[in-house]
């Protein structure tokens, strides 16, 4: 079924706009839709399909992180916006500090967030890069970081971080002789560190992945 609140032109500039921010494949896209390969390559150079259908548009506003307003589906209602940062939490080397910066702002339900304790104003979503936290967290998956929560306690938790200059995300414990910064990949090493030494910048809330 194809049904969408923008004009063709205007969803193909958004789509483009989406893929060249996020760097996507068209062919890799394709494929997550089950389409062929160059399907959305067809979409976007000749117009064909004229629009996307609602199965397709709601897969890839999954997979880019955004509301399928932005897509052309229809305006989400008693929703509110959560601040997007565009930069990765690396769960690999480490993420660069000074890449950060706000992109258009994820939608997400009220009632989630009163379920998960976490306020809006205090709520950040960013994409993981890397493996160092498989299989908890993948290359790939959007994180919500709760910035009100940055004290490491019992048994400690998933935490954005700052160390050593880099953004990154771990699996925090309190430890003799300072932090315990984990990685869940056990090819990765762990390693205890100055509780001076890491900024907390929120704790991990909840995670979102395309299948």
């Amino acid at each position: 079924m194809y049904c969408a609140t923008m004009d063709p032109e205007a969803q193909r500039a958004a789509l483009e706009a989406l893929i060249a921010e996020q760097g996507a494949n068209l062919s890799e896209l394709s494929r997550l839709l089950g389409r062929n390969l160059a399907y959305l390559q067809q979409y976007l150079v000749r117009g064909t399909p004229r629009l996307l259908a609602e199965a397709d548009r709601s897969l890839l506003a999954r997979y880019f992180g955004v509301p399928e307003a932005r897509l052309g589906g229809p305006e989400p209602e008693g929703m509110v916006e959560v601040a997007r940062l565009d930069v990765g939490a690396s769960a690999g080397p480490g993420g660069l500090v000074d890449s950060e910066a706000r992109r258009r702002p994820d939608q997400f339900s009220p009632a989630l967030l009163r379920e998960l304790g976490v306020r809006a104003e205090a709520a950040s979503v960013i994409r993981v890069k890397g493996d160092s936290m498989a299989p908890t967290l993948a290359d790939g998956d959007r994180i919500l970081v709760d910035r009100d929560r940055r004290r490491v306690e019992g048994r400690g938790g998933v935490f954005v971080i700052r160390l050593d200059g880099e953004l990154m995300v771990k699996r925090l414990r309190v430890s003799v002789g300072g932090i315990e910064v984990v990685s869940d990949n056990p090819e990765w090493d762990d390693r205890v560190v100055p509780a001076r030494a890491v900024e907390i910048v929120g704790r991990v809330a909840w995670l979102g992945r395309a299948v």
